[in-house]
């Protein structure tokens, strides 16, 4: 099973994978850690990733980039509309109002989802892991900023699923930093001293992130966040990109706003240049040729006067600090320490304002552009049932209040209530209870709209069904579970009437005794929540009217308990029914919608597939003729007559001119047979060649073996004592094959020398392969057959030492082992030690 983590950045993404060595970012093919966040649509195919980054300028209008801000947006929205002027590729208004994409892709215009289009960078990227596991990638955890609403984080899900991925959680970027800061820490307090607090602070290319965490061993809370959704990177290439659109709009008469390939080349070298000056205070040159209109530009900016340009930027620093130390009730002594991640950190103003509001040296010791990534990863480990990770619990935060509104029939309007307060703990569960005779409807939404960085306080709608009232009339006990989830995201997760039964007219009421117990179980329940962070029942503290709701929030004294008089009440069995809840959120693509995306990427990724090997193959007949052409002038020269090289050359320049007319865009299969028609031609000489190179070496070894024969015939007619053990008729046998053997070589170096080398060669080195093997089988057992064993005389063997052999023995027995004899005495005998003066 594979363990993934993703940070989904707005301009680069980094995937990290859990190994058995620990955590691991993983290189795409380009051996790059950051894969462009960028995808660009062609009539054949999409390029994603890198390939895409360098379609930006070229293919502009079909090359999409910063989208990850358009999720789960109205095209209406003021945010959307903003950004839309500075784009290169158009947006559009989808038919459920959302923001889509527009596109040309396979030749013809397609309008795409802000979630297809993330699920194609996710499909990119699970690729890229998949390679580095070399197995399928299907659990994940992906990473969104803190700040996402419902409807952005059900839009990323939605993403995942596209992009055939089971996302086990959406987790805040700044949580996963904290995660990937605490898990490694051996000196963290125990559970029950004061805990460790650490700001994380991570300014990424589109916006601004900061969190308090308080760290226990094992043990993770995050006590507050704050955030500036629109300070990021980017804001610092536009104050750049503003001064030179001026700059060279007064020096060189160009209006570069007018076009966009060119303000987005300047928005490249913009770039390039804020990350020089980081690292250098003097004046900078920016120099870009053929920048519009064949014009050559040039200008200069240093560190100081940028600096005075970003004054208005880098006073929105300081803003979220105060922000989160406010809402932690913190001192800024309470802080051990600061952590800074995100590319736009790098900046030295930025790290320099952090540094002088705490007090004290920002600290560096996480990666700043991967530490989102391998938090991730760390958190699809722990969630992951394959790897034992080290037991480290995190509890997360809402951000906004949630409060829910529904209709009172009693007070005869709309009651509110607010069910998760701001900083809550997440994921979190609560019961609250209704009275009703109906099904009635529940509305979530965010109680602050001016915290909220998205135009719609709005999350959903519920609708409880299937409420009839009691047997008597009365309303029925509606009990409703609501719960922000592992992902932070906001649901109805059941609802159960209260069915209750009367026995008997004179038993004592069990209501008002239930009371005590109720709430004493909501205060243990609740505790146990914060402690284990599960889903468990928070029973509701007071009893009120009819249509009023209960929630383990606040205190009795605040409720509403001003119940009708009544009598005698009887004793009550009750027995739960599950009810069924609608939900109509405010943004969701319906499932029959997400699984025809899910159909449509796939046809996509095959589509690429086979335009992938279209290209290898229409690149392996382009590389056959220019590697032919190249080495026809060179190392095959010899082995080609005139006539064949002409002809074969000019064969080769009508293929390569085809190539770039009629063969530009032909099928896969036209290419194949154009290689194997070449090869026809081409292949005979290659395997001349491939002779010349291997034939003298094979000749060699046979001649060796050749040689080795005949001298040891020769040491057995010269009554060599080494082989005086040998037959005679056996020796002549290996003198018989010898002497055939170098004749047939002779015979067949003789021919060879005749031929010319542009013909095929008289004899190839598999027959003198073949010839020596031969030669080997025939002559080896004969020339390796050992010597008989010699047996000792009898009085020699009735030695009596005990702990040795007798003088004699042992040189004896030396000497037959030195002639390739074998030793007389039993070779796997152990002599007993011996001590030797």
């Amino acid at each position: 099973m594979s363990v993934v983590g993703i940070d989904l950045g707005f301009q680069s993404c980094y995937v990290a994978v859990a190994r058995a060595g620990g955590i691991e970012t993983i290189a795409n093919e380009y051996s790059d850690r950051s894969t462009p966040s960028c995808i660009s649509f062609g009539p054949k195919n999409r390029s994603i990733g890198a390939a895409a980054k360098s379609q930006v300028i070229s293919n502009a209008k079909n090359t999409v980039q910063s989208f990850k801000r358009f999720h789960g947006r109205a095209f209406s929205d003021p945010f959307v509309q903003a950004e839309k002027a500075s784009l290169a590729y158009e947006l559009v208004q989808l038919p459920t109002g959302s923001t889509g994409i527009k596109a040309m892709y396979m030749e013809e215009e397609r309008n795409f989802t802000i979630e297809q289009v993330t699920g194609m960078l996710l499909t990119k990227l699970k690729e890229t892991a998949e390679n580095a596991l070399k197995k399928p990638v299907v659990d994940c955890v992906v990473s969104v900023p803190c700040f996402y609403t419902d409807a952005e984080r059900r839009s990323v899900m939605d993403a995942t699923q596209i992009a055939g991925l089971n996302c086990l959680r959406l987790i805040n970027e700044t949580t996963a930093v904290a995660l990937a800061y605490g898990i490694y820490k051996q000196d963290l307090p125990a559970l029950e001293e004061k805990p460790r607090n650490v700001v994380f602070v991570d300014m990424g290319h589109s916006a601004y992130q900061v969190s308090v965490c308080a760290f226990n061993k094992g043990k993770l809370k995050v006590l507050a966040t704050a955030f500036d959704t629109t300070l990021g990177g980017r804001k610092f290439d536009e104050m750049l990109v503003e001064y030179f659109c001026e700059e060279f709009g007064k020096k060189y008469k160009l209006d570069i706003k007018s076009k966009i390939r060119a303000l987005l080349r300047l928005y490249q070298e913009c770039e390039k240049l804020k990350k020089l000056m980081s690292a250098n205070a003097s004046d900078l040159p920016m120099n870009i040729e053929c920048f519009m209109n064949d014009i050559d530009v040039s200008g200069t900016m240093n560190r100081g006067k940028f600096l005075e340009m970003c004054d208005g930027l880098l006073a929105r620093v300081e803003p979220p600090l105060r922000s989160v130390l406010e809402q932690a009730k913190l001192k800024k002594e309470d802080i051990y320490a600061v952590e800074i991640v995100g590319g736009a950190t790098r900046i030295p103003a930025v790290k320099e304002k952090i540094s002088k509001f705490f007090g004290k040296e920002v600290s560096t010791t996480l990666n700043a552009d991967e530490a989102v990534a391998r938090g991730c990863a760390l958190q699809c480990a722990i969630l992951s049932p394959a790897f034992k990770v080290r037991e480290f619990s995190i509890t997360d935060l809402i951000p906004y209040p949630i409060s829910l509104r529904w209709n009172s029939p009693a007070e005869e309007g709309l009651s509110d209530c607010e069910v998760f307060p701001k900083n809550h703990a997440a994921p979190f569960s609560k019961v609250l209870t209704f009275y009703r005779k109906e099904p009635f409807t529940l509305e979530a939404y965010y109680s602050s709209p001016k915290e909220l960085p998205y135009p719609d306080p709005a999350i959903a709608h519920f609708l409880v069904q299937k409420v009839t009232p009691q047997t008597d009339g009365s309303s029925s006990k509606v009990k409703v579970k609501v719960r922000v989830n592992i992902h932070g995201i906001f649901s109805v997760s059941s609802a159960s009437l209260v069915e209750v039964h009367k026995s008997d007219e004179n038993e004592e009421p069990m209501e008002t005794d239930q009371h005590a117990k109720e709430e004493e179980k909501m205060q243990v329940d609740q505790e146990e929540q914060q402690k284990t962070e599960e889903q468990q029942q928070v029973q509701p503290e007071n009893k009120a009217e009819l249509e009023e709701m209960e929630t383990s929030q606040g205190d009795s004294k605040d409720k509403k308990v001003d119940q009708p008089p009544q009598a005698k009440k009887a004793k009550v069995k009750t027995t739960t029914v599950d009810l069924p809840i609608e939900n109509q959120l405010v943004w969701q693509i319906g499932k029959d919608m997400l699984n025809l995306f899910i159909e449509n990427e796939g046809k996509m990724i095959m589509q690429d597939k086979l335009e992938k090997e279209r290209n290898d193959a229409k690149n392996a007949v382009e590389e056959y003729v220019y590697e032919m052409r190249d080495k026809l002038c060179s190392i095959y020269e010899k082995f080609v007559s005139e006539d064949d090289r002409n002809s074969f050359t000019l064969k080769l320049e009508d293929t390569e001119n085809w190539l770039y007319e009629d063969g530009e865009d032909q099928p896969k299969q036209i290419y194949i047979d154009k290689l194997t028609e070449l090869k026809t031609l081409g292949q005979p000489i290659q395997a001349r060649f491939q002779e010349s190179e291997e034939r003298p070496k094979a000749f060699e070894e046979l001649g060796k073996q050749i040689q080795q024969y005949m001298k040891t015939v020769h040491a057995f007619k010269a009554k060599d004592e080494q082989y005086d053990h040998l037959d005679e008729a056996d020796v002549a046998k290996v003198e018989k094959s010898a002497n055939e053997a170098m004749e047939w070589m002779n015979n067949k170096l003789n021919l060879q020398n005749k031929r010319s080398l542009t013909l095929d060669p008289v004899v190839k080195a598999k027959d003198i392969q073949a010839k020596t093997k031969e030669l080997t089988s025939i002559c080896n057992p004969i020339v390796t057959k050992p010597k008989p064993k010699v047996e000792l005389p009898k009085e020699e063997q009735k030695a009596p030492e005990p702990n040795g052999p007798a003088e004699g023995q042992g040189d004896a027995e030396s000497a037959a082992q030195a002639a390739g004899q074998g030793a007389a005495a039993t070779p796997d005998k152990k002599l007993p030690e011996m001590d030797i003066d």
